[in-house]
């Protein structure tokens, strides 16, 4: 009698490791520029270089993080991705993972699909980080219904030829955003700051994927 209970005891410890884990865990999806759509890894961008995916993978993947990515095709529509990123989203909380243990970070293309992400899911508890996705005249100012939910940190470059900041957008002020926070870096990279796995803006992006 005595082993059963040390066996069901040893399970029980397991099985309750194991949960506070999985909680304690943090997934981050993490979408890639407009470039890598129609690129190889390897081919330069002509101003830019090379986009600096698997070092940028390699900065995000901290203890007890996961990180969900992958080269997307060419000509991807960023509604249907974005539909296809909720979908992972769905799944995961399947399976136990609280909302506030997610975070979609995206750069240039990817940061507009990560918008449709939150425009789509409408999800208060949800993290993004959106880099270098915020222009006077981008395609998001075309919907008039369109704004944001979830917890945002918006990060932009000053030398990015005609940013805006993301508070100056129709979607934020249309939004009622409870988490808010945004970064404007000078870095003199123009778009090719996110190109490159700095830590001007990989370390508040850490930093937002691990806040509570």
């Amino acid at each position: 009698m005595k082993t059963i209970f040390s066996v069901l005891a040893v399970f029980l410890f397991s099985f309750s490791s194991l949960l506070f884990s999985q909680q304690k865990r943090q997934y981050v999806f993490f979408l890639h520029n407009k470039f890598l759509e129609d690129h190889a890894f390897t081919e330069k961008h002509p101003q830019y270089g090379i986009a600096e995916y698997a070092p940028i993978i390699k900065k995000l993947k901290e203890k007890n993080t996961v990180v969900i990515s992958e080269k997307r095709k060419p000509g991807t529509d960023p509604k249907v991705y974005a539909r296809k990123i909720i979908a992972q989203i769905d799944s995961l909380r399947s399976k136990g993972i609280p909302y506030q243990n997610m975070t979609i970070v995206g750069t240039s293309q990817g940061g507009y699909i990560a918008q449709y992400v939150s425009y789509y899911s409408k999800n208060p508890e949800l993290k993004f980080v959106i880099i270098g996705s915020s222009f006077t005249n981008d395609s998001l100012n075309e919907d008039k219904d369109f704004k944001l939910y979830g917890k945002i940190l918006s990060i932009t470059e000053k030398s990015d030829d005609g940013y805006a900041l993301l508070s100056s957008q129709k979607r934020f002020s249309a939004a009622d955003l409870k988490t808010f926070k945004e970064i404007e870096l000078n870095t003199g990279l123009h778009h090719g700051f996110l190109f490159q796995a700095l830590d001007a803006w990989i370390s508040p992006t850490l930093q937002w994927i691990h806040m509570n």
